[in-house]
């Protein structure tokens, strides 16, 4: 046990020992936090066609509202990158998760669009900054642990978004708007409530050497270890070329998983004729494809190496969409929903990682908001090429950028790395 100062001179208490039980409970409490993410945003999602008939919003009105949530979130990763260094990761994420669970409520008592715009900025601001502090406390014990574990983290976050959808599915027809999401506040604030104790007195140790050649990568864009070299620890605030890389890397893969959102299931509606309940079945199998390829994303990691997982999965998610925009049938399009999840699954959790191990919270926050971009560039550009041309066109879109991900995961694989030393006779 160690005593912590903060800045006002009191000391805190926080374990520190690095023992299996203490980095065990400390990975359930970051995982509990993750889940919770998930499920309160994807409360919201379901219940946005009925806030939007209360504001009596126009769909062009709605969607610059929605834009409230990702700009809200954009703006704030960056300055939540500087609290994590100045306060911790740990505080820094409580904090946010009890924002998130209050911003959830409002929303259903705003009445016109510009109003509830406002109400999402908010929301959007706990959502940026609990994604980036939960990402840099999850990368420390990554370290910590010498094992690539980011994509579990990620696969709760999958887990409590299918929870939160389904929840509101089955309540869409019993409460009203206002309760469901005052329900979620409640639900928020009382996990946030009995996580915190052990989050805030958890914190990973220093990035050990791994005992194992573990394909965490050295300084370099997503290259292996070679010669057994030692994972280095968190650069902590530099930003380097390769983070912005990482972060172009996480772009490409987010602006798919917007398009999914946003598009899938009007793509089965409209092109191939599904019903409602099929059209929305599709987006759900593509979130299970993705949440069980993050379950196996550790040992992927380990197996495969960073490279081969984030190269592989961004082409096995292009040749996906490629196959659902021009599926003449729908079961076809459905299993390229489904592949295409599981392309796609590792990618931002991989890239997101290594940002952290890099540079860390404000790698975190970088490679996020790179990552983020996407998500707020993906529906608006696929919807005015569905106008110009078709919606399958446009979704060739994604393909293109998932192969274009996968290019550049494997060009710049080696970037960054220190030279190798040169032997006597070289240098002769």
């Amino acid at each position: 046990m160690n005593k912590v100062g903060s800045r006002s001179g009191r000391a805190r208490t926080v374990v520190a020992d690095g023992s299996p039980g203490s980095l065990l409970r400390l990975r359930a409490a970051i995982t509990v936090f993750f889940a919770l993410d998930g499920f309160v945003f994807a409360g919201w999602v379901v219940r946005i066609p009925a806030i939007k008939e209360q504001t009596h919003a126009s769909a062009s009105a709605l969607g610059l509202a929605l834009l409230g949530v990702s700009a809200g979130a954009i703006v704030t990763m960056a300055l939540v990158g500087r609290a994590c260094r100045h306060f911790g990761n740990h505080p820094v994420t409580a904090v946010c998760a009890v924002l998130v669970s209050l911003a959830i409520a409002l929303p259903p008592h705003m009445h016109a669009a510009w109003s509830l715009g406002a109400v999402l900025l908010v929301f959007g601001i706990g959502y940026g900054g609990i994604n980036v502090a939960m990402n840099s406390a999850a990368v420390d014990l990554v370290n910590a642990l010498g094992r690539p574990v980011m994509p579990s983290f990620h696969a709760a976050f999958s887990l409590g978004g299918m929870l939160g959808a389904g929840l509101g599915g089955l309540v869409a027809s019993h409460l009203s708007p206002s309760w469901h999401l005052a329900m979620l506040a409640v639900i928020g604030l009382l996990v946030t409530a009995a996580t915190t104790p052990t989050l805030l007195r958890h914190r990973a140790p220093g990035t050990p050497a791994p005992s194992r050649p573990a394909k965490l990568a050295p300084e370099a864009g997503l290259a292996e270890p070679s010669g057994g070299t030692a994972a280095k620890a968190p650069a902590h605030g530099k930003i380097t070329g390769v983070v912005v890389i990482l972060g172009v890397v996480a772009l490409c893969s987010s602006y798919g998983e917007g398009a999914m959102a946003d598009w899938g299931a009007l793509h089965l509606d409209q092109d191939l004729d599904a019903s409602a309940g099929t059209a929305s079945a599709g987006y759900s199998l593509f979130a299970l494809a993705m949440m069980i390829g993050r379950l196996s994303g550790t040992t992927l990691l380990e197996r495969l190496g960073p490279t081969t997982t984030v190269v592989g999965g961004a082409f096995v998610s292009a040749a996906g969409m490629l196959i659902s925009a021009l599926a003449p049938t729908l079961w076809l399009a459905l299993v390229g929903f489904t592949v295409m999840g599981l392309g796609v699954a590792n990618i931002f959790p991989a890239t997101i990682g290594r940002a952290g191990t890099i540079a860390g919270p404000s790698g975190v926050a970088t490679a996020s908001t790179l990552g983020y971009g996407g998500l707020l560039l993906g529906p608006p550009v696929i919807g005015f090429m569905a106008d110009w041309f078709s919606l399958p066109t446009a979704l060739l879109s994604v393909s293109v950028l998932a192969a274009l991900a996968g290019v550049v995961a494997w060009t710049t694989r080696r970037a960054g790395e220190a030279p190798a030393p040169q032997t006597a006779a070289e240098t002769a």
